[in-house]
């Protein structure tokens, strides 16, 4: 149906025709689309939304390949989108003269569910009908919110400059037909045949306010029937079409003139998001470049945020209005991937190309000012008192992601670190963690370093020995669980003058927090233990790099530390498990003199036995690290043979 033709084609359900090919879906795709239906049945109404921001996203993509090509303007250069409804077939059409598809983009676009990253997602969702609503969401409910209030979807579409379109009928179901038909019109026609009990959305009062709601911000005219009075109908008038919404793109407008309301829900047109945004930032920059950022957070994660094969899709760049491009990357790092909206630049010429953009001065200093204004933003809601649980949704979000840009951003490498938050010894339940201006605040009276420790786990990093004196000396340590820290740990060397340390790798300082006293028991331990040192390190062999008595350990026997310019044993594991060979690299072995084991090490005469109570002790730090052994099966043998040896001496 076109706008000046009545939807006469589509009484009842519609059949496939003779030269139809039947398709079937993926068996994840037919789960994922029930899920879809019952999960969102209450926000029913979406399907508009998403039906107009296709049509929407179809004009721009014409607008811009007829900057090249106006042949595809065929004879209809004014571009638009309509919406009609027929109460005797109890159908909604929703359609656009933009683009259109071919066969194969029909299968590919309408087909986009079934990629290889809906079983990731399939795997996320929790069973939970009101949670996974959410993650749908996220996923972008697009086309298919249409099965939430139709039993069949029919599809007619011609792309422009070609000669022959193309229909598509699917009942949601598990498979779905492909047929070539004849079209006049450039574009796409989506029919509804609606459910029962969804005879709502044949009301134009109802149709008229969806989009004045959720799509009165399109760029594009939308166009409905206009209303006859009761006099026009009886004298056979036909009814004209008029535009439904105020067609003026949100980001062009002021600022006082914009809702929040209206701002939430051209983030749900824009980002095909289900939930409201966490918060967003607005401005128009004139002087040497003139251009216009709407920049929003979102409040959830996608499924696929650390996927290292995806797209960015996240804001779009727009040019004096026409649509050029969503490829986020060349407008905002990939660090903050989790930035959505859209950039409105008058100075870019019209017919810019992708290579052009890799290396254009106008585009660069627009992405530094985004990326200055979106940190801006995070800096106002970390210290937003009020609402305090903004900031706690972000962090726990999204701070793996922006914790990734003290790797990338070394211009704004100080304002990320600011925004960090960390679990510490002090604080191991703080939501969303402590800042590091927070820990510097209360650090101790000669303490002149920040200590972290790096682990798998919480529960690992918490309980490692390696923090033994500082929890006896009560000096608060960073504990960093997030696979990206080792990275992020090599690029932030000091923050705020304060430098980094590792309390697992080199010689440990404690500076000024360590009495002469204690420095002075510690060197009388040194040399009290000078043989005991050197036979452990002889009976270890090459599994050591040097053997020292412990200034960490106060209950430990012993424990593992790395080289100071060397890589953690975490960071090792990290590699390994991700393919990269390593070098063997072996660590320093720090005993505790003043532990029963270690005492009765020192006392053991036999070197046989000697030697197998230095491996065992090796090895028990080895597993105290959350390391793997090389030799499983000998380590129980050791150990065996030492509680049989306990338990003869006791008896």
């Amino acid at each position: 149906m076109s706008e000046n033709e009545a939807n006469t084609e589509n009484q009842g359900q519609a059949s496939a025709g003779a030269n139809a090919e039947r398709r079937g879906f993926q068996a994840e795709v037919k789960q994922l689309l029930q899920l879809m239906i019952h999960s969102m049945y209450s926000n029913k109404e979406v399907f508009a939304r998403e039906l107009i921001s296709n049509a929407s996203d179809a004009l721009d993509t014409l607008r811009f390949e007829g900057l090249k090509n106006d042949a595809l303007f065929e004879d209809e250069p004014e571009l638009k989108i309509w919406i009609d409804y027929d109460k005797e077939a109890r159908t909604v059409t929703i359609g656009d003269n933009g683009i259109g598809m071919t066969r194969d983009q029909v299968i590919d676009r309408i087909g986009t569910i079934a990629k290889s990253g809906t079983r990731a997602f399939l795997d996320s969702l929790s069973g939970d009908e009101k949670k996974d609503a959410h993650l749908i969401g996220q996923f972008g409910v697009g086309f298919y919110s249409a099965f939430i209030v139709a039993d069949q979807v029919v599809v007619d579409t011609r792309r422009g400059g070609e000669s022959t379109g193309v229909r598509w009928i699917s009942d949601g179901g598990g498979e779905y037909t492909l047929e070539e038909v004849e079209k006049a019109k450039r574009g796409t026609e989506v029919t509804l045949h609606l459910r029962e009990g969804e005879d709502e959305f044949l009301d134009d009062y109802r149709l008229r306010h969806l989009v004045r709601t959720y799509s009165d911000h399109i760029a594009f005219p939308i166009k409905m029937r206009e209303q006859l009075s009761e006099e026009d109908e009886k004298e056979g008038k036909g009814a004209g079409w008029e535009q439904v919404n105020r067609g003026a793109p949100l980001w062009t407008q002021s600022k006082s003139e914009i809702s929040d309301e209206d701002y939430a829900e051209f983030y749900k047109h824009a980002c095909h998001d289900y939930e409201d945004p966490l918060t967003w930032t607005h401005n128009k920059v004139e002087g040497s470049q003139e251009y216009t950022s709407l920049l929003y957070v979102p409040k959830r994660a996608p499924y696929d945020m650390f996927d290292p094969q995806g797209k960015q899709h996240g804001v779009k760049l727009y040019v004096q209005r026409v649509f050029i491009m969503d490829d986020a990357e060349k407008l905002m790092p990939r660090y903050m991937r989790f930035v959505k909206g859209v950039i409105d630049s008058n100075d870019l010429p019209l017919n810019v190309s992708r290579e052009i953009l890799q290396s254009n001065k106008l585009l660069d200093k627009i992405r530094a000012g985004s990326v200055k204004k979106v940190l801006g933003l995070l800096e106002s809601m970390a210290r937003d008192d009020d609402e305090p649980e903004k900031y706690k949704t972000f962090w726990n979000e999204f701070g793996q992601v922006l914790k990734e840009g003290i790797v990338e951003d070394n211009e704004n490498r100080d304002k990320i670190a600011k925004l960090l938050r960390f679990k510490t010894t002090t604080d191991q339940d703080a939501d969303p963690g402590v800042s590091l201006d927070e820990y510097i605040a209360r650090m101790k009276d000669g303490q002149e370093k920040i200590y972290y420790i790096t682990a798998d786990t919480l529960a690992e990093a918490k309980h490692s020995p390696h923090l033994e004196i500082f929890k006896k000396k009560d000096i608060e340590v960073l504990l960093l669980t997030d696979r990206v820290d080792e990275w992020v740990m090599a690029h932030l060397t000091e923050y705020e003058g304060k430098e980094f340390a590792s309390v697992a790798k080199g010689a440990l300082d404690l500076g000024e927090a360590e009495t002469e006293e204690e420095k002075a028991e510690q060197k009388k331990l040194e040399e009290e233990s000078k043989d005991l040192v050197e036979r452990v390190k002889t009976a270890l062999g090459e599994r050591v790099n040097e053997v020292r008595v412990t200034h960490r350990l106060t209950d430990s026997p012993a424990c593992l530390v790395a080289d100071e310019n060397g890589i953690s044993g975490h960071l090792e594991r990290i590699l390994k498990e991700a393919g990269q060979a390593m070098p063997n690299q072996a660590p320093h072995l720090e005993i505790n003199p003043t532990h029963p084991l270690v005492d009765k090490l020192a006392s053991e005469q036999g070197e046989e036995e000697f030697e197998a109570f230095s491996q065992l002790l090796f090895e028990q730090a080895v597993l105290a690290e959350g390391g793997e052994l090389d030799d499983p099966a000998t380590f129980v043998r050791r150990m065996n043979q030492m509680l049989l040896a306990v338990s003869k001496g006791a008896a």
